[in-house]
């Protein structure tokens, strides 16, 4: 059935290629508005082994822009929601769903070093900052996501390096901590961002800032990481 199913996307990067996509062990954080898209991208490309990691439940206001969102799912874990789309797309496929929050408490139990490929769509700066230097001292490729709130023009999406990342206050946010932390990334890693910035009304939940955010987007933002796993898959040199 898989022979089936991946037949379009044989014909672009050919049987080993595909072969290296099945094969490859990828670990997504954040399942939201950016991982929910770049999860459902990753596996219509391909990637058979896959673990979803997020800690957190449907919301109604989620449905604007989150792919696991609907009005029947409300309550359900997102994990476990994207868990099922996943497999109803390729039942063969091996996918994880851990319902945990990335956290100081808890980063060791990931056994980061066993995964090929570690996707961040984490929103939190204190774990997104703990993801990125766990994982950029392991042999995995790193790809992270940026901040995709406040943007709507998808012509301004780009990807670079974290430390040329321009006009987004997450990567300010992040390297404001490494600096203050004196603690580094081991290793350079591609990030998809924007530097579009607009003005936001006025919203606040339990006191904190909320954004506002639309589907296309974090979409985009995820399958663009996606793309980036696809990528570098099919441009490393054949054996």
């Amino acid at each position: 059935m898989e022979e089936t199913i991946f037949q379009r996307t044989e014909l672009l990067i050919g049987k080993e290629k595909m072969e290296c996509l099945g094969k490859c062990r990828v670990i997504l954080f954040g399942v939201g508005g950016v991982g929910s898209w770049c999860a459902e991208s990753l596996v219509r490309s391909g990637i058979r082994h896959l673990t979803l990691v997020d800690f957190d439940t449907v919301n109604i206001t989620n449905i604007n822009r989150q792919l696991v969102a609907t009005m029947d799912t409300i309550g359900r874990a997102k994990v476990e929601v994207l868990r099922e789309r996943l497999l109803a797309i390729n039942p063969d496929a091996d996918i994880n769903a851990m319902q945990e929050r990335f956290s100081e408490e808890n980063a060791s139990s990931f056994n980061l070093g066993r995964y090929d490929y570690i996707i961040d769509a984490i929103d939190s700066v204190k774990d997104k900052a703990l993801l990125i230097l766990m994982a950029c001292q392991t042999d995995a490729y790193l790809f992270s996501s940026m901040g995709a709130a406040l943007k709507m023009d998808p012509s301004r999406i780009q990807v670079a390096e974290f430390w040329k990342v321009h006009g987004d206050p997450l990567a300010r946010a992040l390297r404001y901590r490494f600096k203050r932390k004196q603690e580094w990334p081991a290793k350079k890693f591609l990030c998809v961002f924007s530097d579009e910035r607009l003005e936001n009304d006025s919203a606040q939940e339990e006191g904190k800032q909320i954004n506002g955010t639309v589907a296309h987007i974090t979409a985009i933002f995820g399958f663009t990481l996606a793309s980036m796993v696809v990528g570098a898959i099919n441009n490393e040199p054949r054996e």
